[in-house]
């Protein structure tokens, strides 16, 4: 992984000048140091060796109705999309902790397989995500914990 360059850094300034980011905020929570020493197998979070910083994109606003929500997060999602030459790729990986809606979720129905949840799953985990979904299936079978993109015990129907 590289740092950003510098004609990538003018991208992001511009697009803060935009009228839609009055509040928004783009984080980057720097890695590296002891935190590279412990294997990406040792806990659930693997985005350690290789990784300069992990990045928050974060739009506020007050304004009300769909129309300016549309805005914002279309606002968000192109910058998103600016900064997609500059992170880690194959695959694209994601933080659990700054949950990630547009990746995939669960189904609303209950009936979201093992095959779907893996979609956003092994983003935010890698390959921990088969060991997780093992202890989801030993400790929470009936699903009791869980959200929109939750990890699914192999045989829940929720």
């Amino acid at each position: 992984m590289e740092p950003i360059p510098e004609v990538g850094l003018e991208g992001i300034w511009e697009r803060f000048y935009q009228k839609e980011d009055e509040e928004a905020n783009l984080m980057l929570i720097p890695y590296g140091g002891r935190m590279s020493e412990i294997s990406e197998s040792a806990i659930p979070f693997p985005h350690r060796v290789g990784n300069i910083y992990k990045i928050l994109h974060v739009v506020y606003w007050e304004e009300e109705g769909s129309a300016a929500s549309e805005r914002h997060i279309s606002w968000i999602r192109r910058l998103y999309s600016y900064m997609a030459a500059y992170v880690s790729k194959s695959p694209r990986a994601a933080y659990i902790n700054y949950r990630d809606l547009d990746i995939g979720t669960n189904s609303k129905e209950g009936n979201t397989s093992y095959r779907w949840a893996s979609i956003w799953g092994t983003k935010y985990f890698k390959s921990n995500f088969n060991r997780l979904v093992h202890v989801k299936t030993m400790v929470d079978l009936t699903n009791f914990f869980r959200n929109e993109q939750s990890i699914p015990a192999l045989s829940a129907s929720w």
